[in-house]
């Protein structure tokens, strides 16, 4: 009997034997040009092996030092490097004197890059978008393209394992459930992303409809932001993921630090036959859950772009829909001067100084 809620583990174990870590780990070198290195190799894959055993996920480590609850607790480098990373972007977002920065996001995974062959729609009105903002003093614009995840060797946003659903504590910020090198899951592109959303003072996604849905690219990184929204910034505090202690500490009384608040954003949904008002309202929620703030009426709209027209014509039905176009760029136009009327302090949140009674 514990004091506090029970774990509850229920799903099997999923170690692997060592013939099927070799296996699966082993299909990362195929081709036959890796049999001129095939000893080698079977050295190296026995020391992945090992690591895998000892479950070796933060295999170089530091103590957290004074800044942190236990300050003797091993923390993993890659995850100090990027908080530290998060810090230099939280002061440059801060700087009164520094450009307004934002962050404009093709969410597509099309790419011409890759299988496809063809750019996707949502690229080229993101790149109207661009040369709008590029174009405005005073305002600098970070592009971001996630077609790169499907087009770019190594280019990965790993899944969110939904550590907050166990206790709110245990999700910190930024995540550290990534990269686990017992796991072989590193590389992960959100160690950049962070820093990135959160220099931005705002944020401009232009997205397709993908089976009624945000495509998966938008979605992974949508999940992984889930600890900008109440994350923990201090993982000593549970020991990194011991789950008895962060239930503990969230009923404790848990503040939900906001790390993105205050932030404005803006969005151009598209589609070919369904969905536009869907994923507009999902995201809407989304960002504004995370208590981002609209830009105003001109900065989300959601179109049609040759309704169901064939797939094969759909960029000349973009070329003929110069109102879209237009659109497109009145949402950056919208988001631009909305960032700077916040700067000179001329754009306010209505409730800002409101205390919300259910913070989850």
């Amino acid at each position: 009997m514990t004091d506090g809620p029970e774990l509850r583990k229920l799903q099997p174990s999923t170690q692997l034997t060592r013939a099927e870590f070799m296996r699966r780990i082993g299909e990362r070198f195929y081709d036959p040009a890796f049999d001129l290195v095939r000893p080698e190799l079977e050295r190296v894959l026995e020391v992945a092996w090992d690591g895998y055993q000892e479950y070796r996920k933060s295999p170089r480590t530091q103590k957290a030092g004074p800044e942190f609850a236990d300050p003797d607790f091993p923390l993993p480098l890659e995850w100090l490097k990027t908080r530290q990373a998060i810090r230099d972007a939280q002061r440059k977002h801060d700087d009164p004197a520094a450009p307004r920065r934002i962050l404009l996001v093709s969410a597509a995974a099309r790419s011409s890059q890759t299988c496809p062959g063809e750019s996707p729609k949502t690229y080229r009105l993101a790149q109207l978008a661009r040369e709008v903002l590029e174009a405005m003093r005073g305002v600098e614009c970070d592009f971001l393209d996630l077609s790169l995840l499907t087009a770019e060797y190594g280019r990965q946003i790993l899944p969110c394992k939904s550590c907050v659903a166990t206790a709110m504590p245990l999700c910190h910020w930024p995540c550290s459930c990534y990269p686990n090198h017992a796991m072989g899951q590193v590389i992960d592109w959100m160690n950049e992303l962070y820093p990135r959303w959160v220099a931005a003072h705002g944020i401009m996604i232009v997205t397709p409809v993908y089976w009624h849905s945000p495509p998966s690219t938008l979605k992974l990184m949508m999940d992984r932001l889930v600890c900008a929204d109440g994350g923990n910034p201090d993982p000593s505090t549970t020991r990194g993921k011991n789950p008895t202690m962060a239930k503990a500490l969230e009923l404790k009384g848990w503040s939900y630090p906001r790390h993105l608040a205050g932030r404005l954003f803006a969005l151009v949904v598209h589609g070919d036959a369904a969905g536009v008002q869907t994923v507009r309202r999902i995201l809407t929620d989304w960002l504004t859950d995370m208590h981002l703030q609209s830009a105003g009426p001109f900065s989300a709209i959601d179109r049609y772009i040759g309704y169901m027209a064939p797939y094969a014509t759909s960029h000349e039905s973009l070329d003929r829909d110069t109102a879209i176009q237009e659109e497109t760029r009145n949402v950056a136009r919208a988001l631009a001067e909305a960032v700077q009327l916040q700067q000179a302090g001329r754009f306010e949140e209505p409730g800002a100084t409101l205390t919300d009674p259910r913070p989850k």
